[in-house]
């Protein structure tokens, strides 16, 4: 019965429910407390453990209360702190029961989270005995961490906790370029100039520190989304004159805002001592252009929100222009409007019909009577789809003292009669125009990936970063993998480029093409005839410019008249080389084709030089009988020229040969001639040459790229 009353008291009562919830007990008396004392002590007369000699705050009820009202919890967590630190960074610190190291850093703890909480920034404590789950999520696995969160990401603290490097830490997680420095006139009417591209109001501080507050900083981040911050160091060369003319105290702290008049700040606030919740009040009333322009769907809900009741009825002055110097004059005399007739009830905004087309073909109707013209709307939003009640001035606004009379005669009607307001739509969500694009938006996120990949390379756990390792060394040994399995499997690819003449001289005896070298002792004939085509346009890519690797077409010359008695004698001299698969054998017309012989022979190396169309002997040049070995992937080629009658000691139509023949047959003398020697002995010897060309020992010839074949 006792036990049953004391845990009604205990949920019955808020307070020690909470306790009991924490804690595990309800916070009862001293009396109680030290009668569970007296017990323990009398366990045994000898020896007792009593934690007070140690001086260490391990009991629940002797910790420090200063980090309860910073205690985070998962869900507390996810769904406020993460949205939160969009608007301020967090300095989190992850304890535990029964960690010295914790216990050692916590007077610099307590000073530096006191220090930055006045300053704006936001301070979390995880104990991570009761918040295992967080603290996982976190990624701190040993206590005590320290972390810092902005814009939902995580950075660890890793250095000596001192209250200078926890100031700096906190500084360094906001971005850089969110104070701009005016050091000159130049300078500050440049940014002041910016309202109308960033369509918001401009900050400046003047302040004697070198270096920016912090506070500002802080502040910058909480309202990047409305306000532009500038700083001036007062103490700086330059910015006399600057603050002369805005009459600026320079022993002061003074903040001004600038909206759409640069030349005289819509508000001023002076202190010796910027405090947060100042800042806080002066830029709360000052947090949109006076005409602000509608750029997006956040601003058109914050500008003119929906009407919660009669009394909280909110009516939105909307001025639908265009760009340029013709909509000036009608800009700047609704701005002078909006400026005398200032209320809590009325905002008066702005947009640009080509930018947002469908907001105003739904209010305007697209009516002749307002095209290429200003129109003024007076709207109120009913709901959040989308719903509005509007009216339209009948005539354009053109901003004269007449449209000015018949514009406040309407608010003034407005405010005694709502039913004013007689026509009703339903507007389409506005295009977001100060959206980067999404090119940007995404290298920005991959270049965030690569920060925090690297980040977590160096400072993370390491069973954190077993995953991500293992899928780099995966992807390395596969891409490892297919190269060297690509280079045994074609190793003909190991020489891409042209030896020297050296080099070739050198080491001829020892190169070999490995996969001619392989079919050298295999080439019995498969078939009992030599399967020879035509090399025409059609067959022209798949024959050789798109042959295989390690394959070659061998190539031979000739002419109408003398097609039947070559062929005969060329399918006898290369029959026994039939059975190498990496070989095959054509024919070329000279007839149709000898401008495609004539380039590719002036690629080859010591010959005499080709003669043009008006040599004499152009048309009289006889290359029928030569035979080419084309390397159609490589890009080089081998040649053939024929066996000379009379020198049977040993012309093997080696490619030396060429500079000689050349000027023999361009003499049109030499027996050389069709007359002087019988048409298949020019093919004599052709098999010698063969097995050289297997052997690799031929010269090669090598070209850019293989002309086209007319």
């Amino acid at each position: 019965t006792v036990l049953f009353l004391s845990t009604s008291q205990i949920l019955s009562n808020e307070e020690k429910r909470a306790n009991f919830d924490r804690y595990g007990d309800a916070g009862e008396t001293q009396g109680h407390s030290q009668h569970q004392h007296r017990q323990f002590h009398h366990f045994h007369e000898g020896f007792y453990f009593d934690e007070s000699f140690f001086h260490f705050p391990f009991n629940s009820e002797r910790r420090d209360t200063s980090d309860e009202k910073y205690l985070l919890h998962f869900s507390h967590y996810v769904n406020e702190i993460v949205p939160d630190s969009f608007k301020k960074p967090y300095l989190i610190k992850i304890t535990s029961d029964w960690c010295f190291s914790c216990i050692h850093i916590e007077p610099v703890w307590k000073e530096v989270a006191q220090e930055l909480e006045a300053l704006g920034a936001g301070i979390g404590v995880v104990h991570a005995g009761y918040e295992r789950r967080l603290a996982h999520h976190l990624g701190a696995h040993s206590t005590p961490s320290l972390l810092g969160l902005i814009n939902g990401k995580i950075t660890f603290f890793h250095n000596a906790v001192i209250r200078e490097n926890l100031r700096q830490f906190v500084e360094n997680l906001l971005p850089g370029n969110l104070v701009e420095k005016v050091c000159s006139n130049k300078n500050y009417i440049r940014f002041l100039s910016n309202w109308k591209k960033e369509n918001k109001p401009h900050v400046l501080l003047f302040d004697h520190m070198p270096v920016v507050p912090l506070l500002y900083k802080l502040t910058a981040f909480a309202y990047r989304d409305y306000f532009s911050f500038g700083y001036v160091y007062v103490g700086l060369q330059g910015t006399e004159e600057l603050s002369s003319q805005y009459n600026i105290n320079v022993y002061t702290p003074t903040m001004m805002i600038f909206k759409e008049h640069i030349n005289k700040p819509a508000d001023v606030v002076q202190a010796r001592e910027m405090k947060k919740q100042l800042i806080d009040d002066f830029l709360s009333q000052n947090k949109f252009l006076m005409v602000a322009r509608l750029t997006n769907q956040r601003l058109f809900q914050e500008l003119c929100p929906v009407k919660k009741s009669h009394r909280q009825r909110k009516h939105c002055v909307v001025l639908l222009t265009g760009e340029g110097d013709k909509f000036a004059e009608a800009y700047e005399a609704f701005l002078t409007f909006a400026a005398a007739n200032t209320k809590d009830t009325l905002k008066f905004v702005h947009i640009y019909n080509d930018r947002q087309p469908e907001f105003a073909d739904a209010l305007l109707m697209d009516e002749e009577k307002y095209r290429g013209k200003s129109a003024v709307v007076l709207l109120e939003r009913r709901d959040n789809a989308g719903k509005i009640a509007y009216k339209t001035l009948e005539e354009a606004w053109q901003g004269s003292k007449e449209d000015n009379f018949i514009l406040l005669d309407l608010l003034d009607q407005l405010r005694t009669d709502p039913g004013l307001l007689s026509s009703e739509t339903v507007l389409a969500d506005l295009n977001d125009e100060l959206a980067p694009m999404f090119l940007i938006r995404w290298l920005y996120s991959m270049l965030d990936y690569i920060s925090d990949c690297w980040d977590s390379l160096f400072h993370s756990n390491w069973r954190e970063m077993m995953p991500l390792l293992s899928l780099l060394f995966s992807a390395l040994f596969i891409l490892f993998g297919t190269v060297i399995v690509q280079a045994f499997s074609d190793s003909s690819d190991t020489r891409d480029s042209p030896p020297s003449e050296k080099e070739e001289t050198s080491a001829k005896a020892e190169k070999s093409d490995a996969s001619f070298s392989k079919e050298t002792n295999s080439r019995i004939p498969k078939k009992g005839f030599v399967e020879v085509t035509e090399l025409t346009d059609i067959n022209y890519n798949s024959n050789l410019v798109r042959l295989r690797p390690g394959h070659m077409n061998v190539v031979l010359i000739l002419s109408n008249s003398t097609k039947t008695a070559l062929l005969q004698k060329f399918a006898l001299e290369v029959y026994t080389f039939t059975g190498s698969s990496s070989l095959h054998f054509s024919f070329l017309s000279l007839d149709k084709h000898r401008e495609w012989l004539e380039y590719l022979l002036e690629f080859a190396q010591d010959a005499a030089p080709i003669p043009n169309q008006y040599d004499k002997h152009f048309l009289e040049r006889d290359y029928t009988g030569y035979v080419l070995a084309l390397n159609g992937h490589k890009k080089y080629f081998c040649l053939f020229k024929p066996h000379r009658s009379g020198d049977e000691g040993g012309a093997l139509g080696s490619c030396e040969d060429y500079d000689s023949s050349l000027h023999t047959e361009a003499r049109g003398k030499s027996s050389c001639s069709p007359g002087s020697r019988s048409i298949k002995n020019k093919l004599h010897k052709l098999s010698f040459w063969m097995e050289r060309l297997l052997e690799g020992s031929l010269q090669r010839f090598y070209i850019p790229s293989w002309p086209t074949l007319d």
